[in-house]
Formats: C-alpha cells, sequence, structure tokens
C-alpha cells in the first residue's frame, strides 16, 4: 500500500511539473512580444478537449488610467469578424434563405458583372471586387456614417483586379457586400442578426458590435506606437469596416465560439463542413481558404486560422481539430502581433 501510494504521489507529481513546464513554455513564448508592464498588452487563452489550460493577461489595458490588462478585457477583433459573417450566410442558407451559389445580381440587380459573381466568391476572396481597403480614397469616407448600400456603393464602380473564381486574393469588400445580403435577406440589421443568432445563442455575453461611444465595462482601448511612445487609436466609423472588421469579443467569448462551431450549435454538420472547406480556382488549383478561415498546417496537422488587424488592435486564433486544441490571442496595440505567438503555441501540441 506504500508503494502504491508513494507511486501515486510521483505520477501526481510528475504531471503537475510538466503541466508548470508546459505554461512557462507558453509564458516565453508570449514574453517574446508582449515583455513590457507599462505598455499596450494582451491576452492568451488554450483550451484543449473544451477545457481550458492556459489564460493570461499582459500588460495595460487604458495607459492613461494605469490600468492592468484583465483575461475579461474585451478587445475589437478585427477581421476575425468574417468569421461570424460567414457562418451567418451559412444559417441563411441552411433557413432556405439563400444559396452560396446565388449571383450577387439577385441581390443587387445593378452590380457590374454581378451575374458571374456568386455568393461563393465573396466568401472565399476569389471574386476579383477591388478592396476598398486599398483604394485612395478611403480617407473621406473612414468617420462618417455609412449605410451598408453607401459602402458596397463606394467600391461597386471600380475596375475589378481580376475575373471571378481567377484567383484567391484577400478582400474585405466582399464581406461587406455579404453583410448587405444578410440585412437584405433576414430583415435584420447585421448587428441585431450576429446578436440574436450567434452571441445569444453560444452565450457569448461580452461580445459587441464595436463601438467607441457606448459604455462598455472592461473594454481595452487601443493604441498605435510612434518613434516617441504610444498614441491613441485612430478614430473611424465601424459601419466602414462593417462586417469585413467591426466586432468585439473576448478570450472566453471566442473560446465559446469554438465550442458552438465543434458541437454544432449554430450550424448543422453539412454546413459546418462547408465553412472548412478548401476549394479550387477556376484553373483548378486548391487554394487555402474556406468561408471566413485560413485552412493551413502546423507541424503537419491542419489548422482552422484567422487573424484580424483594426486600428488600435491585433487578434489572432488557431484550431487543431486533430487534437482539439484551441488558441486564440488579442492585443491592444496595432504594433504586438499575437499571429507568430499563437501558431507557435498551437505547435507545441
Amino acid at each position: 500500500m506504500l508503494k502504491l501510494f508513494c507511486a501515486l504521489i510521483l505520477t501526481l507529481l510528475s504531471y503537475f511539473l510538466s503541466g508548470q513546464g508546459f505554461e512557462n513554455k507558453i509564458d516565453s513564448l508570449i514574453l517574446t512580444e508582449f515583455n513590457e508592464a507599462n505598455v499596450p498588452g494582451g491576452v492568451f487563452l488554450v483550451a484543449k478537449k473544451g477545457k481550458v489550460i492556459y489564460r493570461k493577461a499582459f500588460g495595460r489595458s487604458n495607459l492613461e488610467l494605469g490600468t492592468d490588462m484583465a483575461t475579461q478585457s474585451i478587445f475589437q477583433i478585427g477581421s476575425m469578424t468574417k468569421q461570424f459573417t460567414a457562418v451567418a450566410i451559412l444559417m441563411l442558407e441552411q433557413q432556405g434563405k439563400l444559396n452560396v451559389n446565388d449571383p450577387v445580381s439577385k441581390y443587387i440587380a445593378d452590380f457590374p458583372n454581378g451575374n458571374n459573381i456568386t455568393l461563393h466568391h465573396l466568401l472565399n476572396h476569389t471574386s476579383g471586387i477591388k478592396d476598398f481597403t486599398k483604394m485612395k480614397s478611403i480617407s473621406d469616407i473612414a468617420q462618417k456614417q455609412m449605410s451598408p448600400m453607401e459602402m458596397v456603393g463606394f467600391f461597386k464602380d471600380e475596375p475589378v483586379d481580376f475575373q471571378p473564381g481567377e484567383k484567391f486574393e484577400y478582400n474585405n469588400s466582399g464581406y461587406v457586400l455579404l453583410g448587405y445580403i444578410i440585412e437584405a435577406v433576414s430583415g435584420k440589421t447585421y448587428e441585431e442578426f450576429i446578436k440574436e443568432h450567434i452571441f445569444d445563442k453560444a452565450g457569448m455575453q461580452n461580445s459587441f458590435y464595436a463601438t467607441d461611444r457606448k459604455i462598455i465595462k472592461n473594454r481595452a482601448y487601443g493604441y498605435h506606437q510612434k518613434a516617441d511612445g504610444y498614441v491613441n487609436k485612430t478614430i473611424i466609423n465601424f459601419s466602414v469596416p462593417y462586417a469585413s472588421g467591426s466586432l468585439m469579443s473576448t478570450v472566453d467569448d471566442m473560446f465559446k465560439w469554438q465550442v458552438a462551431l465543434k458541437g454544432n450549435l449554430l450550424l448543422n454538420e453539412k454546413q459546418t463542413k462547408k465553412a472548412f472547406s478548401k476549394s479550387r480556382l477556376s484553373n483548378g488549383e486548391m487554394i487555402e481558404y474556406g468561408y471566413g478561415w485560413h485552412l493551413k498546417e502546423i507541424n503537419g496537422m491542419e489548422s482552422r486560422e484567422h487573424g484580424g488587424s483594426i486600428f488600435g488592435f491585433k487578434s489572432m486564433g488557431v484550431y487543431i481539430a486533430e487534437k482539439d486544441i484551441y488558441v486564440i490571442g488579442l492585443s491592444n496595440c496595432d504594433c504586438n502581433s499575437p499571429t507568430q505567438i499563437v501558431r507557435d503555441i498551437a505547435g507545441l501540441f
């Protein structure tokens, strides 16, 4: 009995120490970038098989008030918004209200080349439509309140970069169009649809359509880094990035999002598979993008990943289905990217 007891104690001690070692490895990866106390920072979460095994905050959430970052801090997630837009489209398809093979002209009759551009092309960045973030005139509207139709009108008559299906080229305009279509089909605003059909269903109580005016408890403030120090982020009107980049969330809510996707809470298995399936260009070449996710590999294992960047914030999330590992990192300075750190953490597994 004594030998058994000692063996058990040694096993538990070994498990505890290996856990500590693993935590130290994660810490060391994060501290390569987020290694100062009195500057903007970030929050990181790691979950394995549905359970959080690491959650830590680094740096400051507000430099002027000197408040520390907290694990429940709320960040703008930038282009990770596209995951939610893509799933919203698939939800509407599941309800029989649209089809991803529908042409854009079905929803905007006068859209140039709209008979040949499908929702599928918008979802996987193969439409060829001009990306509005690359237009020089973007500064003219960056702080204006724009309706979804006004945003579409801003870029719709621009010359195309290529014909639909010819190339993969990351494109924010396509997701603005998808936001407009979500509103047209559902009869709700994009903000209302995402809250009612995704945030509320997944229990994401600390996720919102971004705003600089509403009081949001635990908000992390965004910063830029200049040669002489940090400055507050550039102000934009969130009706401009809209369905391509205007959501806010926490690491715990983003984990709830992953759990909801894995458990088919929001989509059935068939629709979920569409989001995570690679597609081919017109020349037969396979692209590493589904609907709202990059589909890559980390250490030989398939990964679903996406990052985001918007004034003052950067974000990155990776899911390894084979190991049921989810890693998410959120930063409140666009000078600090969590992208490689998150991928390296996932690689530890």
